[in-house]
């Protein structure tokens, strides 16, 4: 008993707990305390513990995921004034479709979504899922070329004689464990992958009416996004 006791001491040195008399005998200096209400207060210090840092864990994600999406905003703001960002569009096969980010360039639209990880992130192209470790956690997750495709072809419907391409961004401390397919990319590299991405030969003469088309259709209003939600869920 001892021994479990010291060993649980060491996982939380910030907290004052009672001493223990060598006869055995808790001496916690309040009367009345004994040994089942110690070993209820040790557990609840180190529940305590756990939360602050599961919530500490959590926030760090969530501010660098907030700085990581004002990166790629800023950076598609720097190569074209045609960008939209978190929009539904229905889906190629039925459905909605949520697009992070696409952006119109000289040669068509870059249908973009995000990921934010910390960590090591592998899978190949044409693997259903990826694997990301971020120190002792391990998960797998869908390919995120497979499912921005999707969203693509999303776009693709709206304006199917436009050039739409696949990006997939990751933002975070990430590291590939091998070269990853060309159009997966850190948010790093967002800029020059724009400045030097070529669709090839385009026939469309009027950019300006397939932007305004996109943003008609672009849906962003609060039923919609119950509707996502609902479909997210439900999936």
């Amino acid at each position: 008993m001892f021994k479990m006791i010291r060993t649980l001491l060491s996982a939380v040195p910030l907290i004052a707990l009672p001493a223990l008399a060598a006869d055995g005998e808790i001496q916690t200096g309040i009367t009345g305390v004994g040994p089942a209400k110690f070993l209820f207060t040790l557990a609840a210090a180190l529940i305590l513990t756990l939360i602050f840092r599961s919530t500490a864990s959590h926030l760090a994600r969530y501010v660098t995921a907030r700085i990581g999406q004002h990166r790629i905003r800023s950076a598609l703001a720097k190569r074209s004034p045609d960008v939209l960002h978190d929009f539904i569009l229905p889906g190629a096969y039925g459905g909605l479709a949520k697009i992070d980010h696409a952006v119109l360039t000289a040669g068509g639209i870059l249908c973009i979504q995000t990921k934010h990880f910390n960590g090591i992130v592998f899978g190949g192209e044409d693997e259903a899922q990826w694997t990301h470790v971020d120190g002792v956690t391990r998960r797998r997750f869908l390919n995120p070329m497979i499912q921005n495709e999707g969203r693509a072809r999303a776009l693709r419907k709206v304006v199917p004689d436009v050039p739409v391409a696949n990006l997939v961004i990751f933002t975070g401390s990430v590291e590939f464990t091998s070269p990853p397919p060309k159009n997966v990319i850190h948010v790093d590299q967002l800029e020059s992958f724009v400045a030097k991405f070529v669709f090839g030969p385009s026939k469309i003469d009027d950019w300006h009416a397939v932007w305004l088309t996109v943003k008609g259709a672009a849906m962003t209003d609060i039923d919609t996004r119950k509707d996502f939600q609902a479909q997210v869920g439900f999936g």
